[in-house]
């Protein structure tokens, strides 16, 4: 069983819990269970919706996510959010020479992912580069090789958890800084608190992931969060789509970011837990999640078209 302790020092595989500071909540950060949140907006069957709130959960008008007729279209749908996604990530600093790597599993065939392939830049990847693998490591559609840290860590996640239909994975300076450090995101602002108990720290770290054992140990300790930070490694988001997965790990990054620039300035003021829970239900929202890569999606593909050769 995980032990969740507070030092720096902890031995490998240890959950470690952000240090408290001043109105930091009492509540653990890296949990499973989930908790009680309260209701972001009222309950339109006891009192009228205000007219500038839409139907959705958070009261934004979030469009619904698109469904396809056919495996092929929905296929053809994922492998572009993910060229796309791999894109985004070379375009915003992620990349770390062949490290990285991001998948979605296959709308047909539930033991099979797409991923980027091994060695090609992110700045380059387009559709028809994109690569997929079997629950064996064998590339069955694709003329690249995949990268055996990508099998690995993201075969065991789509095993081991059904609804995480993405993965995203890199080696950013500031998850490396703040995993170094031995902390998890602290509930400092809002989108911060999108990860108020969905977020966990694995430091078994035993060298590069290129191990089934090691990828299914990470997978483990991921549980039902949706964030996992590996100390002297990198981040790992996952979603109900690679829209979700990719938007989650743009936020922990920022977010990380501004953790560290606080903490070097001074003792930084959280939310309540009160405060936490009802922020992560507007930011932490799997519908605005999914919808907020639609933003980057826009932009990227007008900026780089080129993308979404096949």
């Amino acid at each position: 069983m995980t032990t969740t302790i507070t030092e720096p020092s902890a031995t490998p595989g240890t959950v470690i819990e952000p240090h408290a500071t001043p109105g930091s909540p009492t509540e653990p950060n890296a949990i499973s269970a989930p908790l009680t949140e309260p209701n972001a907006i009222s309950d339109p069957l006891t009192e009228p919706r205000p007219p500038h709130l839409a139907d959705t959960a958070t009261g934004l008008p979030l469009p619904a996510e698109p469904h396809f007729a056919t495996h092929e279209e929905s296929r053809r749908h994922r492998k572009q959010r993910l060229a796309a996604a791999v894109r985004l990530f070379g375009k915003y600093g992620f990349g770390e020479g062949i490290s990285g790597h991001i998948s979605v599993r296959d709308p047909e065939h539930d033991d099979r992912f797409w991923t980027n392939p091994f060695g090609v830049s992110f700045k380059q990847v387009r559709v028809a580069d994109l690569i997929c693998v079997d629950s064996t490591g064998r590339v069955v559609s694709g003329h690249h090789p995949v990268n055996p840290s990508a099998f690995v860590i993201h075969s065991q996640i789509h095993a081991l958890h059904p609804r995480a239909v993405a993965a995203a994975h890199g080696h950013t300076p500031h998850s490396r800084a703040l995993g170094a450090l031995g902390r998890l995101l602290d509930p400092i602002d809002q989108e911060s608190a999108a990860f108020y108990g969905r977020q966990v720290l694995y430091g078994d770290y035993e060298g590069p992931s290129v191990s089934l054992a090691q990828g299914r140990d990470i997978a483990h300790h991921l549980g039902d969060n949706r964030a996992v930070l590996l100390r002297h490694h990198g981040l790992i988001t996952v979603g109900g789509s690679l829209d979700e997965a990719v938007h989650w790990f743009f936020t922990y990054d920022s977010c990380a970011q501004v953790q560290l620039l606080a903490q070097a300035a001074g003792t930084p003021q959280t939310l309540s837990h009160r405060q936490a829970l009802a922020a992560r239900e507007g930011f932490g929202d799997e519908q605005l999640g999914h919808f907020s890569f639609q933003l980057l999606w826009d932009e990227i593909v007008a900026e780089q078209p080129d993308l979404l050769q096949e």
